[in-house]
């Protein structure tokens, strides 16, 4: 059995992790009904409460849906973890169950097929009142990036060695072990049925089995908010692999090509000013559309910026890194990406420094959630003594950049571009294939 047919009713997503699990099942299930918890009691021990009676079951437990219509509710979900929108919610899901452990604290885990997966990932990624051109093409590229998950090795991949003085990171979805992908922006936007419509299931429907494909190999399509005007190319966000699909492309259908953005005088001039994009969106009602409610609550996303007193951006160096460089005193641009986002920055202290990347570490280690991006152009303040009053990072985009930019697929689309354009455009070389 090949890897599609394994994924194709067995998918298993990471929901929410805590000591204490609290669900509903709505519908009849094995193994439970109504208002349920599970905590856990010892080494492979969870006891399970249902009103009031309580029994000891296994790690691994699995409720599983007596009727099509069953679903079950999860309380304390939390979203956008350690972004600025960082909230919990209760959730509602369709398909099986299961109570795993994971150290100390308890996982709910979905399991459901990959199709239901599509249609909750893409109301959740974007709203599912988007065009359907958009939500089209984003159930391509989140089932096929799903799948080609799946298909990776389990070796570490390979990349350039960090040298002294560097802490050179990058986040991937391979440390999930226990199930294939969390639920979260960590991996994919996976919000249960709640945001769903009519509109979402027809988007996943229509493109059913239908991926990118380069060289006969699913493609690992990635996608992030916004690029700012330019995509960025996957091995400055992540391991050293080329892949020839997911490259450098402007963010516009016509008009002279971006100059090299990985100079920094011209990343500077580029961040520091507004070039014409299909991602530089001003029509709120599109925004409205395609954004779900708290995305729209990040309101300057194409060009921002962010700004910090002296003390205040040491300190949070400090507790992100966890190393004391002393109190920052400078910035310093190292290597930027194809997008002009940062992979390299030296961070100066006034006892020692420290190159960080890539664009994410960088993200985190400025800020106390994250950073828009990591395209921003540092401007400082400073006394009549050279030291630091205030720091000021003006920016460019939202998200990594590599692949679809969703806010310019969402303008492409509504300017009557189909599925496979938008597609074309930010995946070039790449080719649609239906695979099952």
């Amino acid at each position: 059995m090949n890897v599609i047919d394994c994924i194709m009713n067995s998918l298993r997503v990471g929901i929410v992790s805590a000591p204490r699990i609290c669900f509903r099942l709505n519908g009849p299930f094995s193994g439970g009904e109504g208002e349920c918890s599970a905590e856990r009691v010892g080494p492979g021990k969870l006891l399970l409460r249902q009103g009031e009676r309580t029994e000891e079951i296994p790690s691994g437990f699995t409720f599983r849906p007596l009727a099509p219509d069953a679903s079950f509710d999860l309380q304390g979900v939390a979203i956008g973890v350690h972004f600025h929108w960082e909230r919990t919610e209760e959730q509602r899901f369709r398909g099986a169950l299961e109570i795993i452990e994971e150290g100390a604290t308890l996982t709910a885990v979905n399991v459901a097929s990959l199709e239901d997966y599509l249609t909750s990932v893409i109301s959740s990624e974007m709203n599912a009142a988007a065009p359907m051109e958009l939500l089209k093409a984003h159930a391509v590229i989140s089932r096929g990036w799903i799948l080609a998950q799946r298909e990776k090795r389990k070796s570490p991949p390979a990349d350039r060695p960090a040298t002294r003085g560097e802490d050179i990171r990058w986040f991937d979805r391979e440390e999930h072990l226990l199930y294939d992908v969390c639920a979260d922006d960590h991996c994919q936007r996976y919000q249960g049925i709640g945001r769903e419509n009519e509109r979402a299931a027809r988007a996943v429907n229509s493109t059913r089995g239908q991926v990118l494909v380069y060289q006969g190999k699913i493609c690992d399509t990635r996608f992030s908010k916004c690029c700012g005007g330019a995509t960025e190319r996957f091995e400055s966000a992540w391991a050293a692999d080329h892949h020839p699909y997911l490259v450098k492309v402007d963010d516009r259908a016509d008009g002279p090509a971006s100059p090299d953005l990985r100079d920094e005088e011209h990343a500077r001039e580029w961040i520091l000013s507004r070039p014409r994009a299909d991602c530089d969106v001003a029509d709120e009602q599109l925004l409205g559309n395609c954004l779900n409610d708290y995305d729209r609550e990040t309101r300057d996303f194409f060009r921002w910026s962010v700004s910090y007193a002296a003390d205040e951006l040491s300190a949070i160096v400090r507790e992100r890194l966890r190393v004391d460089i002393g109190d920052l005193v400078d910035l310093q641009p190292v290597e930027r990406g194809d997008s002009g986002r940062l992979t390299r920055l030296r961070l100066v202290g006034t006892l020692d420094s420290i190159v960080i990347g890539k664009e994410l570490y960088i993200r985190q280690a400025l800020s106390r959630t994250h950073l828009f991006s990591s395209a921003f152009v540092p401007v400082i303040e400073r006394d009549l003594d050279g030291n630091p009053r205030r720091f000021t990072l003006r920016g460019a985009g939202w998200g990594h950049g590599v692949g679809l930019c969703q806010v310019g697929a969402a303008a492409m689309s509504a300017n009557g571009s189909s599925y496979r354009e938008i597609l074309a455009r930010y995946f070039p070389a790449a080719q649609l294939q239906t695979v099952y």
